[in-house]
């Protein structure tokens, strides 16, 4: 006891950890000042100036400048800034220009909202006005957004983005469009597009969301005109015997074929019934029916027959009966009448015969087996009405009523301007049910295109539009395809990796399937269709194609911008001696996609600090049908290829449970309430740790998980920063084979995490690398080593290659994970080196003598000792038989001989933080502790001798005996070289 009281306290003489790298980050308040390091120390420039580096080049897809970013943007942007800085410390010249899309609808929308609100109509407006709006609209949303990036950590030229309303960018762009005029490719046609009648304008697939809607769906009598005899038949296209056709059935005079349609303001631009020759059909009649009813007792329908008992349900037929079947050359022989033929006031308007034409796009799956076409509204409709010389008709105007002439359904509109429904299929049920032509009507509930920034329904319309044709051979470089379509097709297949794989299916088959390109939009804001048509009396359009006009034009646009193109003298200035010749100046305003699908030019192919392909696209999924697609087809159009060699997509960011975000749900997750909560390292975190090639999720509970993650890696940190002071480096060969066998994971990590940073697999390296820093570091590694660390003396071997080897994890790891913690690993460099910049680091090399797969072998088996030692020491502290691992010296039976040379050889007591060991040959007890998955070991537990040393608390038999009194010799020495 009285020596008890007379042990001095030798807390002060250990080597604990010391460092000012605090344990809370307080990221939201620190990371600014870091980045207003960068900005002041100019990083992004300095690593410009490296030499001899091979470039790499992310191309940025534009977001619009309309709005404050959304989680999807934060996600979006993260992922690129990993991509360019892993590239970049991985020995690339990895440059990123961030760019925004300027102009479109929404821009233009917002703009037109804002007057509404006062009361203006923007066509009343001039359109430059009107443009100088839109353009310092955008432009003050770029500020904004560039900031909001710039805060996430992104890295990049943001003193020279790249903007589509740039003159030099708008220039380009429309040098671009006067290569598909120059090529033949560009030609005016009329076929149906999405159309937005509340906008008044066509729009892509990719503005376009499907939306739940109700609507009316009607059933439509066409009568069956009278039948005549084989000559009928002839002119369907029999043979002169007529064999095997017989004539058409007398009981089909007064019949009727019946259609079904949920877009009744089509009824009056039918043109054709469509029916499947390989379905099959009959004639019914109706044999009781409630005296009310439309369907009349004696009424004759012709259906299909897996659809009729459907269509009498839905007509309230109560019974029916099937006459007989119609075979397909019978029903193509049938002619029709418009239901709304010889109708009063009708002037004749659809006096006109309704053929019955084969249509593989008729389905028995709903309807009636019968398709109502009408070419100028539908994409099948249209083919048919090409293939079968039909009537386009043009009785939809620009807002989506019917033209003001348009007998009995004149300025009739399909949507108010507010997106409601209009008066026009109510005029038509009306004009139908007044001719006694409906069997049925009810509401239902379908999923229909809206767009996606009025959010009101489009509708399919058939108007005079400019197309790129993508199967005409255009000439160019055509060494993967002579076509548009086939150059993207072989480039797909052969020029592009796709990440992941499927996204390559997903674009082949649009592309494989698409249709011709529209470039043209009714609206002010954007890049015009920089070409002159003349109109021949016949209603041929001719295209002018000369090199003088086009060069003026570019010319023009690079010193002024687009808006030039709509002063009053814009054409006779860019015509110069041809404005005598009568050309016209198209109107029209080019597709945002087009915008955008041009930007590999002006920023890949032009600017200095790009390069043509670029290495890689990124962007989510509906990019695809979007920025992909449309890059893709320009490309191919003016550079005969794909303008990337790769293609990474992510999926949709979706709350915690799941469901997709909105407003109204309020589960909206927005980047800047992440980063002013948490700091945008936790949001980057968040990215590294999620599969983002599928849908992903965020909330509140998910970011409490990403938070302890990283303060269990924060805590690997400190502890590698307290503990790494002033020491004689040790060389590998002369160190214990504890600190091998760290330097050997340093190896295996350095090859796996640039193989997953070169395929961008962002949450491969992240679960590598925390993996190894909280089991194989923290748990063991550390663990294990902290005795040394805190208690020898500085001049040991395994002090001084321990602080050796935590100086190169500070060095690898800081550096590995820069790309994705970009702040905190920047903490941690400057801890170590005050007057650098993690990001101004390459990934360091590892010398090959490092790896070592016989040494990494042996150690899983010692490691897997440890873990039964470690178990059964677990069970004596649960039972209060020991207190802490230092109190025992446990008993280890091996039967493997080579595994006991190999333990015996090594510090056992150490490695497993006890205070004394010993390895036995002898066959274990029968109550001695196992694992199963470590067969042959077995440890049974032993208290350890002696008395407890006053400075490392380890149990030894010489503890009392050396100069400084409590202490074990190991301490004893210690204390002297301190002295």
């Amino acid at each position: 006891m009285c020596a008890e009281t007379t042990t001095p306290e030798y807390k002060d003489t250990l080597n604990l950890p010391r460092t000012d790298f605090p344990m809370r980050a307080g990221l939201p308040k620190r990371e600014p000042e870091w980045l207003a390091r960068w900005n002041e120390i100019g990083v992004y420039d300095r690593l410009r100036e490296k030499q001899d580096r091979p470039p790499f080049v992310l191309h940025d897809g534009p977001p619009y400048a309309n709005g404050h970013l959304h989680i999807g943007h934060g996600l979006n942007k993260i992922l690129k800034d990993m991509v360019v800085r892993s590239q970049q410390m991985m020995g690339a010249d990895a440059c990123y220009i961030p760019g925004w899309d300027c102009h479109g609808l929404p821009i233009e929308w917002k703009i037109e909202e804002k007057y509404r609100a006062k009361g203006r109509n923007k066509d009343e407006v001039p359109v430059n006005e009107f443009r100088a709006e839109c353009r310092e609209f955008a432009r003050g949303w770029v500020d904004i957004q560039r900031e909001e990036f710039k805060r996430l950590g992104i890295t990049g030229n943001w003193a020279d983005p790249y903007l589509t309303m740039n003159f030099s960018s708008e220039a380009t762009i429309a040098e671009e469009f006067m290569k598909f005029v120059m090529n033949g490719s560009l030609y005016q046609g009329s076929k149906p597009v999405m159309w937005s009648p509340v906008e008044k304008t066509a729009l892509a697939e990719a503005e376009v969301e499907y939306h739940d809607r109700q609507v009316d769906a009607i059933w439509v009598k066409f009568k069956i005109e009278p039948v005549g005899d084989i000559i009928k038949l002839m002119e369907a296209g029999a043979d002169s015997e007529g064999t095997g056709l017989g004539v058409l059935p007398d009981d089909l005079n007064g019949a009727n074929v019946v259609i079904w349609t949920t877009t009744p303001w089509t009824i009056p631009s039918n043109r054709a019934v469509c029916f499947n020759p390989t379905l099959n059909y009959s004639l019914y009649q109706v044999t009781e029916a409630a005296e009310e009813n439309w369907a009349k007792v004696g009424d004759k329908f012709l259906l299909a027959d897996a659809l009729a008992e459907t269509v009498f349900a839905d007509a309230r037929v109560a019974a029916y009966e099937r006459l007989h079947g119609l075979d397909a050359m019978q029903l193509e022989a049938i002619s029709l009448a418009h239901p709304l033929r010889g109708v009063a006031d009708g002037q004749g308007e659809w006096d006109y015969d309704v053929p019955m034409l084969p249509g593989d796009h008729v389905t028995d799956d709903a309807g009636t087996g019968f398709v109502h076409t009408a070419p100028s509204h539908g994409d099948d409709d249209y083919q048919i009405g090409l293939k079968h010389g039909l009537k386009m008709t043009f009785n939809i105007e620009a807002d989506g009523s019917y033209r003001a002439d348009l007998p009995l359904f004149g300025g009739e509109a399909i949507l108010k301007p507010n997106g409601k429904p209009g008066g026009a299929n109510k005029a038509v049920m009306a004009a139908l049910r007044e001719v006694s032509a409906l069997i049925a009507s009810r509401r239902i509930t379908i999923s229909d295109a809206h767009s996606w920034r009025s959010k009101a329904p489009v509708i399919r319309l058939n108007r005079p539009q400019w197309f790129v044709a993508i199967d005409k051979e255009i000439g160019g470089n055509d060494t993967y395809g002579k076509t548009i379509r086939d150059r993207a097709l072989t480039s797909i297949d052969e020029l592009v990796t796709w990440t992941p794989k499927n996204g390559r299916n997903r674009l082949h088959s649009m592309i494989e399937n698409r249709p011709d390109w529209v470039l043209s939009r009714q609206r002010a804001w954007g890049v015009p269709l920089t070409c002159f048509i003349k109109k021949a009396p016949d209603g041929t359009v001719e295209l002018l194609r000369d090199e003088a006009v086009n060069a003026r034009i570019t010319e023009a646009f690079r010193a002024e911008g687009a808006d030039c193109w709509f002063e009053d003298d814009a054409a006779e200035r860019f015509l110069g001696e041809r404005a005598a010749e009568g050309w016209e100046k198209v109107g029209d305003i080019l597709d945002v996609w087009f915008d955008s699908g041009s930007t590999h030019a002006f920023v890949l192919r032009d600017r200095p600090d790009g390069g043509w392909p670029a290495d890689l696209y990124l962007e989510g999924t509906d990019q695809h049908r979007g920025w992909f697609h449309s890059s893709m087809l320009q490309a191919c159009g003016t550079m005969g290829r794909a303008p990337y060699k790769g293609v990474l997509t992510h999926g949709f960011t979706l709350d915690q449970k799941g469901v997709k975000m909105s407003k109204s749900l309020g589960n909206i997750i927005a980047p800047d309430e992440v980063v002013k909560q948490y700091g945008a390292d936790i949001l980057r975190l968040w990215v590294a740790q999620t599969d983002y090639t599928a849908d992903h999720r965020i909330g509140p509970e998910i970011l409490k998980g990403v938070a302890d993650s990283y303060r269990r890696l924060r805590n690997t940190f400190r502890f590698i920063l307290g503990s790494m002071a002033e020491h004689e480096p040790v060389a590998h060969a002369d160190m214990p084979e504890l600190e091998r066998w760290v330097l050997h994971r340093l190896s295996e990590l350095d090859r796996q995490v640039r193989e997953g940073y070169a395929k961008y697999d962002f949450q491969g390296v992240f679960q590598k690398l925390f993996s190894f820093c909280t089991i194989d570091l923290s748990a063991v590694y550390f663990d294990i080593r902290k005795d040394a660390l805190y208690c020898d003396a500085a001049s040991s071997i395994e002090a001084r290659a321990s602080r050796t080897v935590l100086d190169l994890l500070h060095t690898h790891l800081t550096k590995w994970l820069a790309p994705i913690l970009t702040f905190t690993m920047e903490e941690v460099w400057l801890e170590r080196y005050p007057a650098g910049c993690v990001h101004l680091e390459d990934f360091a090399s590892v010398p090959t003598e490092w790896a070592d797969q016989t040494l990494a072998e042996k150690w899983v088996r010692i490691r897997a000792v440890r873990r039964v030692v470690t178990g059964a020491l677990e069970i004596e502290r649960t039972a209060k038989r020991i207190g802490a691992s230092l109190e025992a010296a446990p008993v280890v039976h091996v039967m493997d001989a080579d595994l006991r040379t190999a333990l015996n050889g090594l510090p056992l007591a150490d490695l497993c933080i006890t205070s004394d060991i010993s390895v036995s040959d002898t066959a274990a007890p029968a109550d001695a502790f196992t694992l199963e998955d470590v067969p042959g070991v077995a440890v049974v537990p032993a208290l350890a001798e002696g008395q407890k040393c006053a400075r490392c608390w380890k149990i030894l038999p010489d503890v009392g005996t050396h100069s400084h009194p409590g202490v074990c010799a190991r301490c004893d020495t210690a204390l002297t070289a301190k002295e």
